[in-house]
């Protein structure tokens, strides 16, 4: 390909590689000058064009970008149209993306003109995550250059996407007096969230002496009952494992298994242990795996729910992008083009889970108080099926059968939350697992207690999310005041389901770096009802 300054008089067949404005409308760059477009720009008194020959042999860039595509075995992927020399590359599924650095070094050698970027190695990525991209710097390429590109990508597996797949998760817990059931409650609550991405569950729990016989003896317990999915044990310890005879790596020699590794080389995650008894794989989490913030914990959860069984060689090459105490490595959609589908479906969840506890001990609750005769549990709920969300998803908790009841004969999808009493956190984090919420493109959070909040406000919230195209979050407010409900975006629902405590989601839309669009619905923002005076001000009649 020849690059630079030509004459129009020989223009015809040029690329243009800037565009061009004139009278009668513009030329992109791009464009393949033809005998019409010479006579344009002479008549507008344009003498040279900056633009591109190509020669025998060359490869136009869109052309090029999608035969690179071509050359990448589909499963699991979904490639974007060749646009301005590139081809983006998104997963279909729920899995761990998996990069060869040294094939992909490989085709970026070839030529600076052919690129390829994607996500780091073992990374986890949710369906419709853009994973890859290959670029053509210039407008076009040698095409015996791409050839070697092309087959590059055809002789190794450059990247792929592994799915996850569904395991029944077993959990042993080890007591000590120093350790809270409490801490051990959140645990099992924690790990559960982790398991939701790729469908596995955990079908039991099982509290024993921190001594290696007890752990043993569950162990092989846990082996020998039949399960649906494939088995995973998980360990943890009440105390820190500090030697290769320490409880847990001991425990699983003593049950029949194996230990592969104990120690890695991530922070925090250091004293993780993996083991394995027959082909059923062993985690001993360590401590910092009770928080629902990354560690090394999940890097190895991850590879075996992907179908992968992590060696020692495995483990010990962790350690360079180890340190992640400062680091978020979850990724993120980066641009509007990297949705699966238009952002045009957002479901609601509903938290009406509370313990209403300002109403007064053994008083009314608020969201059974009635409103022009309807419970305002009801009453919220017809709001959202009648509004333009896609499913609405009711999160229940105190009170549970009474509210359930008032909902009767809706279209809409009840969950309890057993740890309401935890606060909105993991009623958050039970509504987002539901699976109409994890495949929606963003969620609006309703407040059962709001009964000025109509369905038209609704409507206004996801109008203004689909103008945005699904990227920022949208929060309703009254005269530039914050208030509820808001629209959450698919690329944050990970952060929310790592709360916990009694906390919404404020610190994340503060802090999270994505754009906020504000929505004025006037008073009905700000107007909740917590107490009893609060109900009969805002017109409710008290009841049950």
């Amino acid at each position: 390909m020849k690059f630079g300054s030509f004459s129009v008089d020989v223009a015809d067949g040029l690329i243009l590689a800037h565009a061009l404005k004139l009278a009668g409308g513009s030329l992109p760059k791009g464009h393949r000058i033809d005998a019409s477009d010479v006579a344009r720009l002479r008549g507008e008194g344009i003498e040279h064009v900056i633009a591109a020959r190509m020669e025998p042999g060359d490869i136009g860039e869109d052309e090029a970008a999608k035969r690179l595509a071509q050359a990448v075995a589909p499963d699991h992927l979904r490639f974007s149209e060749a646009s301005t020399g590139r081809v983006n590359v998104y997963s279909t599924v729920d899995g761990l993306f998996i990069a060869s650095r040294t094939s992909v070094d490989r085709l970026n050698r070839i030529d600076p003109a052919i690129t390829l970027a994607c996500l780091n190695d073992h990374v986890p990525v949710r369906k419709g995550d853009m994973v890859a991209t290959f670029k053509i710097i210039p407008l076009a390429v040698s095409g015996a250059k791409l050839e070697i590109a092309c087959e590059v990508l055809r002789a190794t597996s450059a990247f792929e996407v592994k799915p996850f797949a569904s395991r029944s998760v077993s959990l042993i817990a080890t007591e000590l007096p120093s350790l809270k059931p409490a801490v051990m409650d959140k645990t099992a609550r924690v790990l559960s969230r982790r398991l939701i991405a790729s469908g596995s569950h955990l079908v039991r729990e099982a509290r024993v002496a921190h001594r290696v016989e007890p752990v043993a003896k569950a162990l092989r317990d846990v082996v020998g009952v039949p399960d649906e999915a494939p088995k995973l044990l998980v360990l943890f310890g009440a105390s820190a494992v500090i030697d290769d005879e320490d409880v847990i790596p001991e425990a699983i020699r003593q049950a029949g298994g194996e230990v592969v590794q104990v120690g890695m080389p991530v922070d925090p995650g250091n004293l993780l242990v993996l083991g394995h008894i027959g082909d059923i794989p062993v985690i001993g989490a360590p401590g910092c795996a009770r928080s629902p913030k990354e560690n090394g914990f999940d890097w190895v959860l991850d590879r075996i729910l992907a179908g992968e069984q992590p060696s020692a060689i495995d483990i010990s090459g962790m350690g360079v992008g180890g340190l992640l105490m400062e680091i978020q490595t979850r990724p993120s959609i980066r641009e509007a083009e990297a949705r699966f589908v238009p952002a045009g479906n957002v479901a609601t969840v509903l938290l009406a889970a509370g313990k209403a506890s300002r109403m007064g001990e053994g008083g009314p609750h608020k969201l059974l108080a009635e409103f022009d005769g309807v419970p305002l549990i009801r009453r919220s709920a017809m709001n959202a099926i009648g509004s333009r969300s896609s499913s609405v998803i009711v999160v229940t908790g105190h009170r549970k059968n009474d509210i359930e009841a008032a909902l009767s004969g809706l279209k809409a999808t009840t969950v309890h939350n057993p740890d309401y009493a935890s606060g909105m956190a993991s009623s958050l984090a039970t509504g987002f697992s539901v699976e109409q919420a994890r495949e929606a493109d963003g969620i609006l959070v309703m407040l059962a207690d709001m009964p000025g909040v109509s369905s038209g406000d609704l409507d206004a919230l996801i109008t203004a999310f689909r103008q945005a195209n699904g990227q920022s979050i949208i929060r309703a407010v009254s005269r530039g005041k914050r208030g509820n409900p808001v629209i959450i975006p698919k690329s944050l629902f990970d952060e929310v389901m790592r709360l916990e405590g009694d906390v919404g989601a404020r610190h994340i839309i503060e802090t999270s770096g994505v754009p906020v669009v504000d929505i004025d619905i006037g008073d009905a923002a700000h107007l909740d009802v917590d107490t009893p005076e609060a109900v009969i001000a805002a017109g409710g009649i008290l009841k049950g």
